[in-house]
């Protein structure tokens, strides 16, 4: 049973997400009403070696649920990969009374999570990643707005390559998951989709496809790419010399991790942080917020670590099918 919990730190890792600002904000408002106190921990793990620690009230999270990004910074911590940060982390986090953390973050903020758990730390972590790639849940905090955005980018590349009669290729984020590329694949009516989980590096069969798709009498055609695979100029280019159709690329970039957050982010962040504070509440420790199944669930950080996730199968068949 982990020690009783008097005061909560909260803290955002890794790349931002528009939704962290309601989780953060979920558990501020939580854990004050059930009579904690908390202290924002800015800029991560980086921010808490610094001790950028600063003590939050009801009003520090007023008017910041609609906001994109995160009001308490993110940044990468090098020096906390390493076990001398980590047992300084620990420290610092009982130098401010903090018996309580909920990090949100991606797979690398909740290894953080893990150690400073193991240093006497109770840790929740909440998954906060566009990319959709923490394998213990079938959402994360930011996946849905940073769609939505790439959708409604998308859907604008269109219009104006259907206008020129161009092949696009456009990429989105996501490193090495193509999730956000499979939906928009499916939502955006594309004519293929490049999955680093199933592209099997066959550009000719692209270019084959395209000519195809032209003698048809099609005359646009539009490429997801998926960053994992990236370099899309050049595959353009290749594309453009082998074809004769004028090709361009777009990159999306971090557009996507920006924006006022969905309903969905909204409402699931501040589901998923009020979950954080009950967990710490009850005894718990060293837990992961997750969804599955249309419930909100927890697992042992090491058991959300060592799973492994891929794109569903069946997703990606009428991916598949539909592309033409």
């Amino acid at each position: 049973m982990a020690k009783e919990v008097k005061t909560i730190g909260v803290l955002t890792s890794g790349g931002d997400a528009p939704g962290m600002n309601a989780a953060i904000r979920a558990v501020v408002r939580t854990a004050l009403f059930n009579g904690l106190k908390v202290k924002g921990i800015m800029r991560g793990y980086a921010g808490l070696l610094n001790e950028e620690i600063i003590d939050m009230c009801s009003t520090s999270v007023s008017d910041i649920i609609n906001r994109g990004g995160t009001i308490l910074y993110t940044a990468r911590c090098q020096e906390f990969t390493t076990a001398e940060g980590q047992k300084l982390g620990a420290e610092i986090c009982k130098k401010h009374n903090i018996d309580g953390l909920v990090v949100i973050g991606g797979d690398g903020s909740f290894r953080g999570a893990q150690k400073l758990a193991a240093l006497g730390i109770n840790t929740i972590g909440l998954p906060g990643t566009i990319d959709l790639d923490i394998a213990c849940t079938d959402y994360t905090i930011g996946f849905d707005t940073a769609v939505n955005t790439a959708m409604e980018a998308i859907d604008k590349v269109r219009d104006t390559s259907t206008s020129h009669e161009r092949c696009s290729i456009i990429e989105v984020m996501g490193r090495n998951a193509g999730y956000i590329a499979l939906w928009c694949g499916i939502a955006n009516g594309a004519e293929d989709v490049l999955l680093p989980e199933r592209y099997d590096n066959d550009e000719q069969a692209l270019i084959n496809k395209i000519i195809e798709n032209r003698k048809r009498g099609k005359k646009h055609h539009i490429i997801i790419n998926a960053e994992g695979i990236g370099h899309s100029a050049s595959m353009a280019r290749r594309i453009e010399a082998a074809t004769g159709i004028e090709t361009r690329a777009t990159i999306l970039g971090h557009m996507q991790r920006g924006g006022t957050p969905t309903c969905k982010d909204r409402v699931y962040a501040s589901i998923m942080g009020a979950k954080a504070v009950e967990l710490l509440l009850a005894g718990k420790s060293k837990r992961v917020v997750g969804y599955k199944h249309g419930e909100y669930v927890d697992f042992d950080i090491d058991e959300a670590l060592a799973m492994v996730k891929d794109i569903p199968e069946d997703q990606y068949e009428i991916c598949r099918h539909l592309v033409r």
